[in-house]
């Protein structure tokens, strides 16, 4: 007798992905969709979710909705969600991945850049989470919630403080709900991934000598042997959330950081200063932070080679992951 087909846990149910137009939370949300699931992906830019929404059903994923939603603002969130779950019998599985990257040394940004962080970022991901949670405590599958930090939220690296800052706080937001939530049949999973080749240097903001902040930030988030294919990260973490894992850590690299802070954090801090003493020195002037794909170019021939090699690197997986901005619409007269 043939074995039968037993269905994999997410088919048939209704997700939800924030930051969900670009990059990780778009290779996520392919990944529900991949798994049987309808997706709703929610972000700021209405175009962009437009894009991420065509590139998802070209590769013939169904049930794809977007939403229009600034995680910022919990009314939005709580929107969002209302119509997330309208016609779907409710939302069964919530994954949090918005968010800012700020690449300054904290001379060259102000208070701002940390709310900001915090505003994106720490507060996007209690939002997502507070306002999806009666829903995943009815849901009939038993509620999944993915809340994605990073392994900066767990060893501070320089010159990305307020990223820093703000993703150890989603990792104590998913510790704390894990906790709180598993008696209501709600697995919680906390996603700490390393550097991913998603592309997100073009959207990244740098401060300070930018053109050089740029050129080590791309190098070491496209470098094979340093990052993790974003597809496969994406992978691995829904794998996470669908098992209902309490905590994924991704890429080797992340791994031994975690691994050597626990055991050693004092040694680990001192090594992390080391680190800062190899990257641009401070500028001495606050603000004006810009775009990656709007850095200018930094004058040393070296700083420049390295811009290049790094940005080439990221460039496709940009293009494949919707980070790159939409080529102007033609004028008619």
């Amino acid at each position: 007798m043939a074995p039968s087909h037993t269905p994999a846990p997410l088919q048939g149910l209704t997700s939800v992905v924030t930051g969900g137009s670009r990059g990780l939370g778009l290779l996520m949300a392919d990944r529900l969709a991949a798994r049987g699931s309808t997706v709703t992906l929610a972000a700021r830019d209405p175009d962009e979710l437009d894009r991420a929404a065509d590139l998802l059903r070209a590769r013939g994923r169904h049930g794809i909705r977007t939403a229009v939603c600034d995680v910022a603002d919990r009314a939005a969130v709580r929107d969002m969600m209302r119509t997330a779950a309208h016609g779907r019998g409710g939302i069964d599985t919530v994954l949090a991945c918005a968010g800012i990257i700020q690449v300054a040394p904290v001379r060259d940004i102000g208070a701002a850049e940390f709310e900001r962080a915090m505003d994106g970022i720490f507060r996007g991901a209690l939002h997502t989470s507070l306002e999806a949670l009666p829903y995943l405590r009815e849901s009939p599958a038993g509620g999944r919630l993915g809340l994605i930090g990073s392994v900066g939220g767990i060893v501070a690296p320089p010159h990305l403080l307020p990223y820093a800052c703000a993703k150890s706080a989603v990792g104590a937001l998913a510790e704390g709900l894990h906790a709180e939530l598993a008696k209501d049949g709600v697995s919680v999973t906390a996603v700490h991934p390393g550097l991913m080749r998603t592309g997100s240097h073009l959207q990244a903001e740098f401060g300070g000598d930018a053109g050089r902040e740029f050129g080590w930030f791309s190098a070491l988030a496209g470098a094979p042997l340093v990052s993790m294919d974003a597809a496969r990260a994406a992978e691995r973490i829904v794998a996470a959330v669908e098992r209902r894992r309490t905590r994924i850590v991704l890429t080797p690299a992340a791994k031994a950081a975690a691994v050597l802070h626990g055991i050693a954090p004092a040694a680990t801090t001192r090594l992390t200063a080391v680190a800062d003493r190899l990257l641009p020195a401070p500028t001495g002037t606050a603000g004006g932070l810009r775009k990656g794909r709007d850095t200018p170019p930094p004058a040393h021939p070296v700083a420049a080679r390295l811009r290049a090699w790094g940005s080439a690197l990221g460039d496709r997986a940009a293009t494949a992951y919707n980070e790159r901005p939409a080529a102007p619409r033609p004028q008619h007269r």
